[in-house]
């Protein structure tokens, strides 16, 4: 437990330094209006309260991966709190808050404008077409994740129970795609996000009363993973794909500009985007915690279940056994909301997206429909193979987390130049070490996982250092060509 409350010391810590520090770097200007004063619709470009806005921002992030995520990751041992903890504080947040606050800036962009703006026509299109896929696979997973649960919850978690709660969400999707953000959205995600702290506060809680004999940190970091179960996947570069939305996402970089076309004033993108990101790492390193009691603490047996047991039903039984009906209820709907909350405005971001590419405005109910109902059929094909094929989930599931982490490379890149363009003096330091060690995570993984080339896992140091230091050099020889 002494690790799981230091790391959530760290975290405090890390918004009150490091994150007043980004955003002296940043430098916002409080007198300069927003999209959200200059480009109101009505429908995507409305001024909000900031609690409001934050809350959003919050449940926009939150899907599964603080959740899910963390339950894996779990299985790698004390090196999830460190990761969670740097990884949130020193890339995670930043990149957030780059995202954000880049889109302010640029009138609310979305995040393939921002890449084409500072790296170029090519990659925008590029990004255009892997943001599309990824929001899609962000839609599917996190409309099956949710109905498993729920399926569980109200029937017997039979394909019957399963499909009638993934119908519902679906339906639930398309409204919220199509209405205004303020009518739907706006009303509905502070309920959402008082559920999904309720969870991670009454887990918290009830960690501080079992206080149970959880892995330390200076008990080592190897050998973890096998005790859990889980074979053939070494730390690096595993944990950094596992463990996503609670240390650094991709997908936010996409749900981040719907938040800059609704913030009143460039002073509360602290609080927002990079606070909203540490908020999740505490919900993260409380399932981390959660999950290591689960796994090597004898928390699995005492709860009836096993070390087999997938991360829904890790959830289940867990807020059940140690909150009781109610509680365990409550805490699961938590659960539940987080991806639910995010599917939505997974569909919408890739709407707005497609929109502006396209140059189609979105204030008609028509046009919305123009772009929606391609993007939910495609959805719908995907999901369908989700269900029908037993491991369908899985490989979607690794396929996702690559393409998440390899989105938040892209992101933090763009930031990387951005900074070296407005600011010089060496900040850009803030994103391109986040960026030079994701590049190395994405491309080793993608080399040496059974979804990618299937290399030897024994190569993957080795092609992370390489990867680093040609990704330096690249870097450092376009500085010399742009200076």
């Amino acid at each position: 437990m002494i690790s799981f409350l230091l790391s959530i010391l760290a975290l405090v810590l890390g918004y009150v330094l490091y994150g007043k520090f980004v955003d002296h770097v940043f430098g916002p200007d409080p007198f300069r209006k927003t999209p959200a004063i200059e480009k109101q619709d009505g429908v995507d470009f409305i001024p909000l309260p900031t609690w409001k806005v934050f809350m959003i921002q919050f449940l926009n992030i939150a899907g599964t991966g603080p959740i899910f995520g963390a339950i894996m990751g779990a299985k790698f041992g004390p090196a999830s709190y460190l990761w969670i903890v740097l990884g949130c504080i020193f890339a995670g947040a930043v990149h957030d808050y780059m995202c954000g606050m880049m889109s302010v800036r640029h009138g609310g962009a979305g995040l393939p404008d921002l890449v084409g703006d500072y790296l170029g026509h090519r990659t925008k299109n590029v990004m255009l077409v892997f943001s599309i896929i990824l929001l899609l696979l962000v839609g599917t997973v996190f409309v099956y994740s949710p109905a498993l649960i729920l399926g569980d919850i109200a029937g017997d978690g039979t394909r019957g129970s399963i499909m009638m709660w993934v119908g519902i969400i679906f339906a639930y999707y398309l409204i919220a795609t199509l209405l205004p953000i303020d009518k739907l959205i706006g009303r509905i995600y502070p309920v959402f996000a008082v559920a999904l702290l309720f969870m991670a506060a009454a887990l918290m809680v009830c960690l501080f009363i079992k206080w149970p004999t959880l892995p330390e940190l200076w008990d080592g970091l190897g050998g973890w993973s096998e005790k859990a179960g889980v074979k053939n996947q070494p730390i690096f570069p595993c944990l950094f794909i596992t463990i996503a939305c609670g240390a650094i996402s991709g997908f936010h970089a996409t749900q981040s500009p719907l938040m800059a076309r609704c913030i009143q004033n460039e002073k509360l993108g602290r609080p927002v985007f990079y606070g909203s990101m540490i908020t999740e790492g505490l919900v993260a390193l409380i399932w981390a915690a959660v999950s290591s009691w689960f796994f090597f603490s004898g928390g699995a047996a005492e709860v009836g279940s096993d070390l087999s047991a997938a991360a829904p039903a890790v959830v289940t039984k867990v807020s059940k056994s140690w909150l009781g009906l109610l509680g365990g209820i409550l805490a699961i709907m938590g659960v539940v909301a987080a991806p639910i909350t995010s599917g939505d405005t997974a569909f919408r971001s890739a709407r707005l997206i497609i929109a502006d590419f396209v140059g189609l405005l979105q204030k008609d109910i028509h046009k919305r429909l123009a772009i929606a109902i391609p993007l939910f059929a495609a959805s719908a094909v995907l999901l369908w193979y989700n269900i029908a094929d037993a491991n369908g989930f899985n490989v979607i599931w690794r396929y996702f987390g690559w393409s998440n982490q390899t989105l938040a490379v892209f992101m933090l890149w763009t930031a990387t130049v951005y900074l070296y363009r407005t600011k010089g003096a060496r900040w850009y330091l803030i994103t391109l070490l986040p960026a030079l060690f994701m590049t190395s995570v994405c491309v080793t993984f993608i080399l040496v996982d059974k979804i990618g080339l299937g290399l030897p896992q024994s190569l993957a140091p080795l092609i992370g250092v390489v990867t680093f230091a040609i990704s330096s050099f690249l870097f450092y020889f376009w500085r010399i060509k742009n200076r």
